[in-house]
């Protein structure tokens, strides 16, 4: 068959150890035998951005602008021991961070069910799609390292130079101090973003902060969703037979252990971050979820829900087999070209996308599949490949369905 040609660029971020590895092997395997591949590159490998100064990870996010669409590839937010590990400059920050902040949107995490890998809470039946907050917290937090006795405050200087404090601890001796903000912009994309994605969605939205606790910094969240839903979404939800719903963080999980799924859990950065890992893993496996991060200018960021998996990365180097799963690195991709497809009108393009992803269910379905999913699978006798077999195993259903 003739290569499916594309127009406007994908922005295409590569990334770190293992994930950069599945990376390759996708595009050579799986994409450009069968599409005329137009994409920007830019490497948010860690080697790269040290080498730039993380210049190359703002340069990815202004392509983004541009062109609309992203699929990035797993990144390393380097601690201490990756500092000595790579020989960093500095201890730069969380590209996806960095990403998020610049596209000012919301991180919709939901998982690849597939018929053998059976939740582990028995009452889901449902995906269940985590909506992130992309914005602050602790991603944006300054932090200091306290050595004696003092005060410490909370200063806000406007404009006029007046000052507003508040104490945060009178310090008998050493401790540690983190300050964190938000925007009210920020938290008003994110809201119009969940309802909008629930609309589209059809699905029933929860929300869940700590506002007993946190009076002013998760109450404002919590009084903004309220404020936005009442003005521009009620009638809408009502129209649609779905709701949205407001409770604690903690009621929050005991209500999602005992429900069977089928909604959006809107969580703040750190939450969503925290609780899509335990979604994905309850459902199965990290490596079945998908990850879109949602801007309200229009601008689409796909990429898997896992890390870098680095263990696997040092038996690769090793020249040990590894059987690491590629499907949500696979599921970035074809997010990414349909709605390249979809935006650039190209219909074929959204087409292929569909038909990957069906080669990735059936090839599980049929058997087949990495170590992470032989292990908790209900099926009986599956056949454990390892990474490289498991993409051609793809393949090979791929051609078969095309």
């Amino acid at each position: 068959m003739d290569k499916i040609k594309m127009t406007t660029p994908l922005v295409e971020m590569d990334g770190d150890e293992m994930t950069r590895v599945l990376w390759k092997l996708i595009k050579d395997e799986l994409l450009t035998p069968f599409i005329d591949l137009n994409t920007e590159y830019y490497d948010l490998g860690l080697v790269h951005r040290n080498e730039t100064n993380d210049q190359v990870t703002i340069d990815s996010a202004e392509a983004t602008k541009k062109y609309g669409v992203a699929v990035k590839c797993a990144t390393i937010t380097p601690n201490a021991a990756r500092m000595t590990e790579y020989n960093l400059k500095e201890m730069y920050k969380s590209p996806n961070g960095t990403i998020r902040a610049m596209l000012d949107g919301t991180v919709f995490r939901a998982p690849i069910i597939v018929k053998g890998i059976e939740p582990y809470v028995k009452t889901w039946k449902k995906p269940i799609t985590i909506a992130r907050h992309a914005y602050g917290d602790v991603y944006k937090a300054s932090e200091m390292k306290v050595s004696e006795a003092g005060k410490a405050e909370l200063v806000f200087t406007n404009e006029a130079g007046e000052e507003t404090r508040e104490l945060i601890h009178n310090f008998k001796g050493a401790g540690v101090l983190q300050g964190m903000h938000n925007l009210n912009d920020s938290i008003e994309s994110f809201a119009r973003s969940c309802f909008n994605f629930a609309l589209e969605t059809k699905q029933d939205l929860w929300f869940a902060t700590k506002d007993t606790i946190s009076k002013k910094y998760d109450h404002t969240f919590k009084d903004i969703f309220q404020e936005i839903f009442d003005a521009e979404y009620k009638t809408k939800f009502e129209e649609s037979g779905i709701t949205y719903f407001y409770t604690l963080i903690d009621d929050a999980v005991a209500r999602v252990i005992r429900s069977e799924g089928g909604y959006i859990w809107a969580c703040k950065n750190y939450d969503g971050d925290v609780m899509s890992d335990m979604v994905a893993t309850a459902f199965g496996s990290l490596s079945m979820m998908t990850s879109v991060l949602v801007s309200p200018n229009g601008y689409y960021e796909y990429e898997a829900a896992h890390g870098t998996v680095q263990r696997h990365y040092y038996k690769h180097l090793k020249g040990e087999e590894t059987s690491t799963n590629p499907i949500a690195t696979i599921f970035a991709w074809t997010g990414a070209l349909r709605k390249r497809g979809e935006l650039d009108n190209i219909p074929e393009l959204g087409k292929f996308a569909d038909t990957l992803e069906r080669a990735c269910i059936k090839t599980i379905e049929d058997g087949k599949m990495t170590k992470d999913l032989a292990l908790i699978t209900t099926m009986e006798n599956p056949v454990t490949l390892n990474t490289q077999d498991f993409i051609s195993a793809i393949r090979k259903t791929l051609e078969e369905l095309l």
